[in-house]
C-alpha cells in the first residue's frame, strides 16, 4: 500500500510539473505581445498629422449714412426725458446680426445734452443712439464725415467715448496721436480685415492745428501711403470714403480714377457716403482678384425729403480664405434696396426702415400694419431706381 501510494504521489507530481511548465510558457508568450490594437499609447509609433485646415468664409455687411434730424431726436424722446430710438431699425436688424462684422455711417456728434440736441445745421444727437446702433448689429461705426465738428473738438472726443462705452469700434476721427496709427484689424474667423477711413472735409471748421491726427482728411498721398502700410497685415482691406457731390447720382471722374488706383494700390473694397443717393457699383477685376467699389450707398435713415434721399441699401460681401494658399477671395457681392419713412403712431412721429420687397410682399399679403396699398407706388419706384443704378445682377432678396 504504502508503494503503491508513493507511485501515485510520484505521478501527480508529473502532472503538476506538466501544468507548471504550461502555465509559464503561456505567461510568458503573453507579456511579449498584444493585439495590435490593444498596443500601448507609448509603444506605438508616431504618426503625422496631415489634415488641412478648412477654408473660412465671413460675411461682412454696410449700410449708408444715418443723420439725426429735429424730427427724429423729437420722435425718441421718453416720457422720463431719456431717449430711445430701436424703432428705427427694428424691421431690419435681424438683417444686420445675420453678418459677420456690420458697418455704419453716422453723420452726427454725441456732445451731450449740456451742448442742446439738435439737427441739421450742427448736429447734436442723445447717447442713445450708440445703444440702438448696438442693438441693432452694428459693430462699427464710422465717423470720418463733413458734420465730426459740429460741436467742434470737444463734441469729437465725447463721441469717441460714447460709441466706445457702448461696445462700437470706429474709425476715421481719434483722440490721440497714438490711435490714429494703430488701425482697425478685425480677426474674423481667422480672416483679418482692415477698415481705414477719411472725409473730404469739415463743412469749413478747422481741425485743430496740434492735433491735426484726430481726423483723417481725404488726401491722395495719405490714403496711399496708408493702405501701403496695412496691406500686409490684412486679408481684406476696406476703404470707406465719405467723399462726392450732393444728390448727384454719378460720382464724379475725378473719384472714378481715385477708387481705381486705391484698387490697385491694394484696397479690396470701396463703400461710399455723403451724396446722400445711391450711386453706382463696380466689380473690377484686378490681378485675377475681384474688387468692389460703392460710390455712393445713400441715405439709410433720415428726416430729409424725396424719395431718393430715402433710398438705402444693405450691402453685403462674403469673402472666403484658402489657408493651404494663404489667399483670400470677394465671392459675392449682394444688396437689398431699403427705404426709410417717417409714420404716425399714438399722435406721435416715428422713423424706421424697412427692407423694400419684403414690405411690398407684407402689403399684398394684409401682414403690413404701418405702409398701405397707396404706398405700393413708392416703393415699387424706390425698387426701380436702386435696381437700375445698382444692376439687378447684385440685387439679394430677402
Amino acid at each position: 500500500m504504502e508503494r503503491e501510494s508513493q507511485v501515485r504521489l510520484k505521478s501527480w507530481g508529473r502532472v503538476l510539473a506538466i501544468i507548471l511548465i504550461v502555465f509559464l510558457i503561456t505567461l510568458a508568450h503573453s507579456s511579449c505581445w498584444m493585439p495590435k490594437e490593444e498596443r500601448l499609447p507609448e509603444d506605438l509609433p508616431d504618426q503625422p498629422v496631415t489634415t488641412e485646415p478648412s477654408p473660412s468664409e465671413i460675411t461682412l455687411l454696410a449700410v449708408g449714412d444715418c443723420l439725426m434730424h429735429n424730427t427724429q431726436i423729437w420722435s425718441g424722446q421718453q416720457a422720463d426725458g431719456s431717449y430711445n430710438f430701436d424703432f428705427f431699425f427694428s424691421e431690419v436688424e435681424e438683417l444686420i446680426k445675420q453678418a459677420d462684422y456690420s458697418m455704419v455711417s453716422f453723420e452726427a456728434p454725441m456732445a451731450g445734452s449740456e451742448s442742446s440736441y439738435t439737427g441739421y445745421p450742427l448736429f447734436n444727437s442723445p447717447d442713445a443712439m450708440a445703444d440702438t446702433f448696438k442693438r441693432a448689429g452694428f459693430d462699427l461705426v464710422t465717423t470720418a464725415n463733413n458734420h465730426a465738428f459740429d460741436r467742434g473738438y470737444a463734441g469729437l472726443l465725447r463721441s469717441l467715448e460714447v460709441l466706445e462705452k457702448a461696445g462700437l469700434d470706429t474709425v476715421g476721427t481719434y483722440a490721440t496721436q497714438e490711435a490714429s496709427q494703430a488701425f482697425l484689424i478685425k480677426d474674423i474667423k481667422g480672416i483679418k480685415v482692415g477698415y481705414l477711413a477719411y472725409s473730404y472735409g469739415t463743412n469749413g471748421i478747422p481741425i485743430p492745428q496740434d492735433k491735426p491726427y484726430c481726423f483723417n482728411l481725404l488726401e491722395r498721398e495719405k490714403v496711399l501711403y496708408d493702405i501701403q502700410r496695412l496691406r500686409p497685415q490684412v486679408d481684406v482691406l476696406v476703404l470707406i470714403l465719405h467723399w462726392g457731390t450732393e444728390y448727384m447720382h454719378e460720382p464724379k471722374p475725378e473719384q472714378v480714377d481715385m477708387a481705381h488706383e486705391f484698387l490697385n494700390a491694394g484696397a479690396d473694397i470701396i463703400l461710399g457716403s455723403h451724396p446722400h443717393v445711391i450711386q453706382p457699383l463696380e466689380v473690377i477685376n484686378i490681378e485675377q482678384k475681384d474688387k468692389m467699389v460703392i460710390y455712393s450707398m445713400g441715405n439709410f435713415i433720415s428726416h430729409q425729403h424725396g424719395l431718393e434721399r430715402n433710398s438705402g441699401i444693405i450691402l453685403r460681401m462674403k469673402f472666403i480664405k484658402d489657408f493651404k494658399h494663404g489667399v483670400t477671395r470677394l465671392v459675392q457681392v449682394g444688396y437689398i434696396p431699403t427705404f426709410s419713412h417717417s409714420y404716425y403712431e399714438e399722435d406721435r412721429i416715428k422713423f424706421r426702415v424697412v427692407t423694400v420687397e419684403k414690405t411690398l410682399e407684407d402689403i399684398k399679403m394684409g401682414r403690413e400694419t404701418i405702409l398701405s396699398q397707396e404706398d405700393i407706388p413708392v416703393l415699387e419706384q424706390v425698387l426701380e431706381s436702386t435696381s437700375s443704378l445698382l444692376g439687378e445682377v447684385y440685387r439679394e432678396k430677402c
